[in-house]
């Protein structure tokens, strides 16, 4: 079976932030993808504009949910897909949920047997490794678009330590994996923690990565504003009921640390219960500037300006 991409939603629960725009591609011109919100800019906010760090922020609904690794290929496909459009909005920065690669499916990773491509006739395993080649394709996309993607994944190390990851996958190609450091439930007994956030550089900015919990304790944003980090940048999965603990979480981090938030919400219905969506951006004063209005893949636009950060760095004596 050929696993379709996620396809625009026909409806929105609710309108973006005042100000913005939905683009979706036309119908008479191209094929279905998901929609795409525009935070509201500045005049001087251009995608060119070293001051102006241009992100993506793709809430991603994973295909083939509870097939493991099997999906891994089908996802990696669709976030090549989600990548290229985003690049072609101007994107530098593509920010997708934890575990978009197999989406939050933590029995999978019990299975025995390691990672990377099976032997013929067994299962796909859904740990990512160093090399493995089902990443190839998203490492060509970074490479020749010249943009940074943040992808979900599980993660074993050369050693075989086993790490629910972020991948950063550089604009050379690179693979740089960033651990989650406060694992929770079921997920203490599968992963190791990693201790604290990672700080890597994008085109001058310094971005700091967590993975969802990472986000609930105000010490993890604050090693994270010590290594000077400019944004934080969340890849995380919050259900229905958890609405008001997403904004309150981004919203506090940024605005304690004089950051931009950024935060990736898993799409769809998970193990845990369905998405409660709000993926988006919030400035340095902890408000909001852009939230999905659904539950399902949308991507939203957010161009960060230093000037706005810097003012508030200012104001605030940092």
């Amino acid at each position: 079976m050929t696993p379709t991409l996620p396809q625009v939603p026909t409806q929105r629960p609710a309108q973006p932030l005042g100000g913005m725009s939905v683009e979706s591609p036309s119908a008479d011109t191209a094929p279905a993808g998901p929609g795409f919100v525009e935070a509201p800019s500045r005049p001087r906010d251009e995608p060119d504009d070293p001051a102006v760090l241009r992100v993506a922020v793709v809430q991603y609904e994973a295909l083939l949910p509870g097939a493991g690794g099997a999906a891994v290929e089908a996802n990696v496909a669709a976030h090549v897909r989600l990548v290229e459009e985003a690049c072609n909005r101007g994107a530098r920065l593509v920010l997708f949920p934890e575990l978009s690669l197999t989406g939050y499916e933590l029995t999978a990773f019990e299975v025995p047997g390691g990672a990377g491509r099976p032997l013929l006739g067994s299962r796909p395993s859904p740990w990512l490794t160093e090399d493995d080649p089902r990443l190839r394709p998203l490492q060509d996309v970074c490479a020749r678009t010249r943009t940074v993607a943040v992808v979900g994944a599980g993660w074993r190390e050369v050693d075989q330590t086993p790490r629910l990851a972020s991948l950063v996958v550089g604009r050379d190609g690179s693979v740089k994996p960033v651990f989650k450091t406060h694992l929770h439930g079921p997920e203490r007994e599968l992963f190791v923690p990693g201790s604290g956030p990672e700080v890597l550089d994008v085109d001058g900015w310094r971005v700091a990565f967590a993975v969802c919990a990472d986000a609930a304790h105000p010490a993890h944003a604050g090693a994270a504003a010590e290594a000077k980090a400019d944004v934080y940048a969340v890849s995380a999965l919050y259900t229905r009921g958890e609405e008001l603990r997403l904004g309150l979480h981004l919203g506090a981090r940024s605005m304690d640390h004089r950051m931009f938030g950024l935060l990736a919400n898993l799409g769809g219905e998970t193990l845990l219960g369905p998405s409660c969506g709000l993926s988006g951006g919030w400035g340095p004063d902890g408000v909001a500037l852009v939230r999905m209005a659904g539950t399902g893949t949308e991507v939203a636009m957010v161009s960060l300006n230093r000037s706005r950060l810097d003012a508030y760095r200012s104001a605030a004596g940092a």
